[in-house]
């Protein structure tokens, strides 16, 4: 098992694993978006079993008055074939040290409402629900 930050030119295989998690999100519109997010410094994180991207997460470091600097996991799916195998753990795992080592105080993340496994799992590695996230379209 490898995990390091993934270049542009894995994109697609990002995007493989990512599309488990964010259905309706089209290839174009996914690449177009990491373009624009990476002047605020978005990382593209991953976890390789052999050759294989199986573990995506996007993450931010921000800093707010409510997390002061914190790293914001902004997507993190696991392909689902390799579910269950110590490879979300690992993940989480990594992002833990790469907080510290970017002095950040917690790690943020937000959760839709049905995702109640990647919730569990999210418990057992250590988080607190701790507030709600409303979204009003404009």
């Amino acid at each position: 098992m490898q995990i390091r930050e993934l270049d542009l030119k894995e994109l697609p295989e990002a995007y493989e694993v990512l599309s488990q998690l964010r259905i309706g999100l089209e290839y174009e519109e996914f690449e177009d978006l990491v373009y624009e997010m990476r002047h605020k410094d978005y990382k593209m994180i991953g976890v390789f079993e052999g050759i294989e991207l199986v573990t995506y997460a996007g993450v931010f470091i921000q800093t707010n008055l409510y997390h002061k600097r914190h790293l914001f996991v902004d997507d993190l799916v696991t392909y689902d074939s390799f579910r269950s195998r110590g490879y979300g753990d690992a993940m989480i795992d990594y992002l833990v040290n790469y907080a510290k080592v970017a002095m950040c105080e917690n790690i943020v993340l937000s959760s839709g409402l049905q995702r109640v496994d990647a919730h569990r799992f999210y418990e057992k590695m250590g988080f607190e629900k701790k507030s709600y996230m409303f979204i009003k379209e404009v």
